[in-house]
């Protein structure tokens, strides 16, 4: 939610959209290899569970399966994570998506719970009014950042995980206890990782 170029960051080499995208696939490719998944998790069923801090609204959906997106799952979940202030909704990159399942896959969690997806250009300067915090571009805007935490796991040790990734950028909001990643660039800020 709040991405500041003052905030901490860890060098970090960056890979650029397309290589996130040859990572993604790539290891989606290798089922037995994948290195996230769990022993006995199906290779071509990417389940995700939400539910929305501000409006409460749940949803559980397959939006991957071994034939690609699931095109209705899609449009569900950008539904949810629609700009609640506003009402609009944004196409949300599908990578974020991807890279949920893999922080879900690693750390044995189940539900996600929302703290803040897509933003409106007008809510985004809004936000910025009231925090120094809040960037001019956020991702937020672009449908490629999202703001979460994993229910029955300590926020810090998601961060971890999804630092670990190499796949976005990770920002960690102890204080409000959340934690950010995007499809950007990799980046690292909030509290130094351990």
């Amino acid at each position: 939610m709040l991405e500041n170029s003052m905030n901490t960051r860890r060098s970090t080499p960056h890979k650029s959209a397309a290589q996130r995208r040859l990572l993604l696939k790539g290891l989606a490719a290798l089922p037995l290899a994948f290195p996230f998944r769990p022993a006995g998790a199906s290779s071509d069923r990417y389940e995700l569970k939400f539910r929305h801090t501000q409006s409460d609204e749940m949803l559980d959906v397959v939006f991957r399966d071994g034939r690609g997106y699931v095109a209705p799952a899609i449009e569900r979940m950008n539904w949810l994570l629609r700009d609640l202030r506003s009402g609009e909704m944004t196409r949300m990159d599908p990578q974020l998506f991807d890279i949920l399942h893999a922080l879900k896959s690693r750390c044995g969690g189940d539900t996600f719970e929302i703290v803040s997806a897509y933003r409106s250009p007008v809510t985004n300067a809004g936000l910025r009014k009231r925090s120094r915090g809040v960037a001019r571009h956020s991702l937020h805007m672009d449908g490629r950042a999202i703001d979460v935490r994993l229910v029955g796991f300590d926020t810090a040790r998601l961060r971890d995980a999804a630092v670990d990734l190499g796949l976005g950028g990770v920002g960690y909001y102890a204080k409000s206890d959340f934690v950010h990643v995007d499809t950007g660039d990799v980046r690292i800020w909030g509290a130094v990782p351990r």
